[in-house]
């Protein structure tokens, strides 16, 4: 189960998608997640899984990496469309028990809801799954630029974020050992009430914390010795610069917001 968790994971590749610079990328990314929350219908909901599928296709990401990368979330997706299925009112009413109901319009929002999310995480996904760590990073410092004229630590926040991200694999694989190792010794973490699983996985947290803090010093030293000291007059071994293809980019994503605006205004 740990291992589907593929967050933070970045898929080398030289599709048209990897060659974005990441300040497009994020940028669209803003865009589509603004598109996705206008969809208010099947038409624009359909619109807008073309384009995620169009994108996904242009990377060349394999669809079981998505779907596996979907999988840890199964349980926000489907409580999700619960509470709209039951707490959804309008339409004809087809099932009505003590405080649960069930409507047309409950069903309708449930499933575009489990939609919307589940388009929104493949979305997302491709960002990180596209773009490097240190280009994510130099790419969120960027666009955060004119923050630093309020005295905002634009490059360490940068810093910070992608090497969350990052090190989600890395703390994964870490957990997923000392799993191994526990049940070596006789754990049961799969068996049991929720309460015993619970108390089960207590005894992973010591290692991990000691784990990820001798990670976090390693981490540090490295730094340290190679002069690191924040971003004032650091340089950079490849400059971001925008093309063709990434003004391109922008104007398909004008194309897709402009077109789920008019679908919202028009009723297309």
């Amino acid at each position: 189960m740990l291992k589907d968790i593929t967050l933070g994971q970045y898929f080398p590749g030289n599709t048209v998608i990897h060659r974005l610079d990441p300040r497009t990328k994020l940028l669209l990314v803003i865009v589509f997640i603004v598109a996705l929350f206008l969809a208010v219908d099947w038409i624009s909901y359909a619109f807008m899984f073309l384009v995620t599928a169009g994108c996904v296709k242009l990377s060349t990401i394999r669809l079981k990496s998505i779907l596996k990368g979907l999988k840890p979330l199964i349980f926000i997706i489907v409580f999700t469309g619960i509470l709209n299925l039951f707490y959804t009112k309008g339409g004809t009413l087809l099932f009505d028990w003590w405080i649960f109901t069930i409507t047309t319009e409950g069903i309708k929002r449930a499933f575009l809801m489990v939609v919307r999310i589940m388009l929104l995480i493949t979305g997302t996904f491709l960002l990180t799954y596209t773009t490097s760590p240190i280009a994510l990073t130099d790419g969120l410092e960027m666009l955060l630029n004119p923050l630093k004229k309020i005295k905002v630590p634009v490059h360490e926040m940068s810093m910070i974020m992608s090497m969350a991200l990052r090190f989600i694999p890395t703390l994964i694989e870490e957990t997923d050992k000392i799993m191994s190792a526990q049940k070596a010794r006789g754990a049961d973490f799969s068996t049991g009430k929720i309460t015993e699983r619970a108390k089960a996985l207590l005894p992973l947290l010591v290692p991990l914390f000691v784990s990820s803090f001798r990670r976090a010093d390693e981490l540090a030293v490295a730094m340290e010795s190679r002069c690191y000291h924040g971003g004032e007059g650091r340089t950079r071994m490849n400059s971001l610069h925008m093309e063709r293809r990434d003004y391109l980019a922008f104007l398909a994503g004008a194309i897709v917001l402009g077109g789920m605006i008019a679908m919202n205004v028009y009723g297309i």
